[in-house]
């Protein structure tokens, strides 16, 4: 009964990692018209979340330290409900405070979450990460595809419809309580390993790996609405689009991780995966309207594989949950750092240029460098070790 009660709560804390970010792409036109945002405007919704997914992600180890890993969780899902219902009260101000502190506990959750998977499923990492991965875009997907329908059956407009993600947020706390009120174990009992982390050279290809493919997400997680709206597309079917590569990237996630974990070496995996995200980028920009659904089946299994594939490498490659905690502090936080620029970016050179091919030509060229950095990234490798 534990160990199912364990899982379950672990599936559900995954759940609610991303529905307080993508839950705005589908609304965004709503919400810029009705708090008066300009597209830059819009658009740096979601990079001020990115921004605190990087920022806050230090905390995590800290916290990890002084109270546990399990009530680290527990404590991120709470911020998460508290976020999403603070934002949707007010004007801008309110709108940006609320989603930067949603985002802080996501940056906090989702640096605990490798070290979770190695401290209570240390003999299956690949198919926990797989798990853990296929549970955070099934979020994502789920919240694309049900937002603009249960504003319809509502009523309540999109202030309302975003605090209804606090309920999920609320019962994974409740699931989690019984692994948070148990004995704490894990990273906060054992020897600091930054020192360690920072001088390896893994640590540096892990973090730009994690943090270009994150800004090729990042991009299409905000303005891909926007885009097919702009191209023609009714708002629903906009959406569903979206919610369909989230979905395709379910499956990939949860395959990829079982199948790359057997291996010593991910290369072949990062790179075909960064290969694949280029047909979709390039479905996107050359013809929109053309089989959309292909163009997102595509992108979906691209992106899905190369996040999946960026969190195991992170898992595998030490040897211990606290260092498994302190990579992905390192990792996450600057790749976040990075990926914040993107959606910010794009809104900026849509509002020069007055159309997306250049921002998307831009963002090819990133998931170009995403595959060199995966090249070096996935190379078998102990972290810690000389000349690493």
């Amino acid at each position: 009964m534990r160990s199912a009660l364990l899982v379950a709560g672990f599936v559900l804390a995954a759940l609610n990692l991303r529905p307080a970010i993508a839950g705005v792409s589908p609304l965004l036109d709503e919400i810029m018209n009705d708090v008066g945002l300009t597209a830059a405007g819009g658009g740096a919704i979601t990079t001020v979340m990115v921004v605190c997914l990087g920022v806050f992600g230090p905390i995590a180890p800290l916290l990890a330290r002084r109270i546990g890993l399990d009530r680290t969780l527990l404590a991120g899902l709470l911020v998460i409900a508290a976020g999403v219902a603070l934002r949707g009260l007010g004007g801008a101000p309110v709108l940006y405070l609320g989603s930067a502190l949603a985002a802080t506990a996501i940056a906090v959750m989702n640096v605990a979450m490798p070290g979770i998977v190695k401290q209570h499923f240390p003999t299956r990492v690949n198919l926990m990460t797989g798990v853990y991965v296929s549970s955070v875009v099934a979020g994502a997907a789920s919240v694309s595809a049900l937002v603009i329908p249960l504003e319809h059956a509502t009523g309540y407009g999109w202030r309302g419809v975003s605090a209804l993600l606090a309920v999920p947020a609320l019962l994974a706390a409740l699931l989690w309580l019984p692994q948070a009120l148990g004995k704490q174990a894990g990273p906060q009992s054992g020897p600091r390993p930054f020192g360690t982390v920072l001088r390896s050279r893994t640590t540096w290809y892990v973090t730009a790996l994690m943090g270009l493919q994150s800004l090729t997400f990042y991009v299409m997680l905000a303005w891909l609405p926007t885009i097919y709206l702009e191209a023609g597309l009714p708002a629903d079917q906009a959406g569903y689009l979206l919610s369909l590569t989230n979905l395709v990237q379910v499956g990939a996630s949860l395959a990829v991780p079982v199948l790359a974990g057997r291996r010593a070496s991910q290369v072949p995996y990062v790179v075909g995966a960064g290969v694949l995200t280029v047909f979709g980028y390039l479905g996107v920009l050359l013809a929109p309207t053309a089989l959309p659904w292909l163009s997102m089946i595509v992108l979906g299994i691209g992106q899905g594989a190369s996040f999946s594939l960026a969190l195991l490498i992170i898992a595998m490659r030490p040897a211990d949950p606290a260092a498994v905690t302190a990579l992905s502090a390192v990792a996450q936080s600057v790749g976040y750092g990075v990926a914040a620029v993107g959606p910010l970016v794009f809104g900026f050179l849509r509002q020069a240029s007055g159309g997306w091919s250049l921002p998307l030509t831009v963002g090819l060229g990133v998931v170009f460098v995403q595959i060199v950095a995966g090249w070096f990234a996935g190379r078998p490798a102990t972290l810690g070790k000389p000349n690493l």
